[in-house]
């Protein structure tokens, strides 16, 4: 592989995250596990440089091999890097962090604002607690530019383009304050992206399908439950608040304009 070879094909995942990224600039990938997705972005003319960082030896000097047989050492520096701990800000103007928990995440962003301040734009693909990472998206000020919904080998994925210090909440009613519609859409768009619910995925209705039988597999199986503790009560309720929620999502994407 060199240079001029065609780029190599990705994985629908990270096709789409490659496909966010805004052409021209360089990129820092925290998280590059063996530097794919920063070998296609130089090849396909999309990035004019890259440092792929992994916080792992084994996979950073995977993405170290990759990146010489493609023959772009020039063009993509590899970084051993707890997050964005050994880079500087101003080194690139795009950030992506894809494939790890919403809580690892979250961490490596609020490290130092500083770094991911600096960042014209940020790819982002948390794997889990997503509700959870919006909110913390919303409140510490990102604003959420695009999102997508990938399914790939039987998971779903929900990738996102984001800027630092843009966010902005919802609409406020005329008192200043959320009306209980307002927070119940909040709501819905934090556990679901509110990009997809407006545009009314239909990948996205797919997976919300796919939960309401996940929640009602749940639900069968604490009633089936012979233990009558707190516990399973709580865990009941919670699952009817999800199961609402997720109702109300369904709702939301099925009404009319």
């Amino acid at each position: 592989m060199t240079k001029g070879d065609r780029p190599a094909a990705l994985s629908k995942r990270l096709k789409t995250l490659a496909d966010m990224v805004p052409a021209g600039y360089r990129v820092a990938d925290v998280g590059c596990d063996h530097g794919f997705l920063d070998i296609y972005l130089i090849q396909s003319g999309r990035a004019s440089g890259a440092i792929a960082m992994d916080v792992r030896k084994g996979p950073l000097s995977a993405a170290a091999q990759h990146i010489r047989e493609a023959g772009l050492e020039t063009l993509i520096e590899t970084r051993l890097s707890d997050g964005l701990k050994q880079y500087r800000a101003g080194e690139a103007e795009v950030l992506v962090c894809a494939g790890m928990g919403g809580p690892l995440m979250q961490r490596i962003l609020s490290e130092d604002p500083g770094k991911t301040g600096s960042f014209r734009e940020l790819i982002l693909q948390p794997q889990s607690e997503l509700r959870e990472f919006r909110v913390f998206l919303r409140e510490a000020g990102y604003a959420v530019e695009a999102e997508e919904i990938v399914f790939e080998e039987g998971k779903y994925y929900f990738p996102m383009r984001v800027r630092a210090g843009e966010g902005k909440s919802p609409e406020l009613s005329q008192s200043g304050t959320l009306s209980q519609e307002e927070r119940e859409f909040q709501e819905i768009c934090d556990r679901y992206g509110e990009g997809l619910i407006r545009r009314r995925d239909p990948l996205l209705r797919q997976y919300l399908d796919q939960q309401d039988r996940i929640l009602d597999e749940i639900s069968e199986a604490l009633h089936a439950s012979d233990a009558g503790n707190e516990r399973r009560r709580q865990r009941l309720s919670e699952v009817e608040q999800e199961r609402e929620i997720l109702r109300r999502a369904v709702q939301w994407m099925e009404r009319e304009e």
